[in-house]
């Protein structure tokens, strides 16, 4: 006989019910979401008012699940236009209290409005003379009376099939500080370029805050040649550079031309004599071309659309002022 003690649980669990379990989870936490769609009505509306009007910051107070879910909400404000940060309500009465100022706004969450931490500090609260909003799944509770603004995140019922664990209720509370961010976001003009600056190690912020005068070569650094260059020696420039390829400019440094390792591929194959040819007869002229003023992404884009690997960058005048390929923008990650 088969010793169930070193039988694994995932041999004997029922499959069919993991999947039961794991659609009703979505499917309560779904409808708990849903039902917040009503609760968006004066009481959101004087919430945002209190944030839109606060000369400090909005801090964020929750015990346990309910602190883990406030941070994020503090850290989703903070980053789309209204500062913000987390306080733990434990570290609150020994000391850290101290961060929240006349100036400020607080959102307290509790799911039953009766957590004890929380509940100690609202006289210390009232006594700052803050507006106070709290997110809570009880109306009745000692919170909600307490609070200037009271928003109702309460579930039908936990996702947790004992009712224990809070699931839904983490679920709304989220849903709700998202409504909040993204409808003061709305408010306050913030854009792209704003979220840009506040994210400038992320991919969007690179994408939005990154010129092509950032990453592209210039001065000696760009492989240029005169139109009667042999090709011989446009092949050196484009090796000593190691760019991949060479600007073909006029005396007065205005551009003229491109070539390209792709350029030297379609010579050899009609029999170009790279001993002879001159760059003026085999450069690709009315290249692709840059201002060093324009966005890396842009950059980016032309070259996926023209199915290029290297940009020229001009002044308003057509001089040659900087060469960008592909690896710089790899290297600078705006790919």
């Amino acid at each position: 006989m088969a010793d169930a003690h070193n039988t694994p649980l995932s041999a004997i669990i029922d499959r069919a019910r993991l999947l039961e379990l794991g659609a009703a989870v979505i499917e309560t936490e779904t409808q708990a979401v849903a039902d917040l769609k009503n609760r968006i009505d004066q009481k959101f509306l004087d919430a945002c008012t209190y944030i839109l009007d606060c000369r400090g910051r909005v801090v964020v107070l929750g015990m346990g699940k309910s602190g883990h879910i406030g941070g994020k909400i503090a850290a989703t404000l903070a980053s789309t236009g209204t500062p913000a940060f987390f306080v733990h309500p434990g570290e609150a009465s020994h000391g850290d209290l101290g961060m929240i100022t006349s100036t400020d706004v607080v959102i307290a969450l509790s799911n039953s409005g009766e957590t004890e931490e929380i509940i100690t500090l609202l006289p210390m609260i009232r006594r700052l003379n803050v507006p106070l909003i709290s997110l809570t799944g009880n109306p009745d509770s000692t919170l909600a009376r307490e609070a200037t603004i009271t928003i109702d995140v309460s579930v039908k019922k936990e996702a947790c099939p004992l009712g224990l664990s809070p699931t839904a209720s983490t679920t709304a509370t989220l849903a709700m500080g998202d409504a909040l961010a993204v409808a003061l976001l709305e408010a306050r003009g913030f854009s792209s370029e704003d979220f840009a600056r506040s994210h400038p190690g992320g991919r969007l912020g690179r994408r939005l805050l990154l010129h092509v005068r950032d990453i592209m070569h210039t001065g000696s650094t760009m492989p240029t040649v005169g139109e009667d260059s042999l090709l011989s020696d446009v092949l050196i420039e484009m090796t000593r550079k190691g760019l991949g390829t060479a600007a073909v400019v006029d005396h007065d440094n205005r551009v003229l031309g491109i070539y390209t390792d792709g350029d030297l591929r379609r010579s050899l194959d009609h029999g170009v004599d790279v001993h002879n040819a001159r760059a003026g007869d085999v450069m690709t002229r009315q290249c692709k071309t840059v201002t060093a003023d324009r966005l890396a992404a842009e950059a980016l884009n032309m070259m996926e659309n023209h199915k290029i690997n290297a940009l020229l960058v001009v002044d308003e005048d057509h001089h040659l002022i900087g060469v960008l390929n592909m690896h710089d923008l790899l290297q600078a990650r705006v790919v």
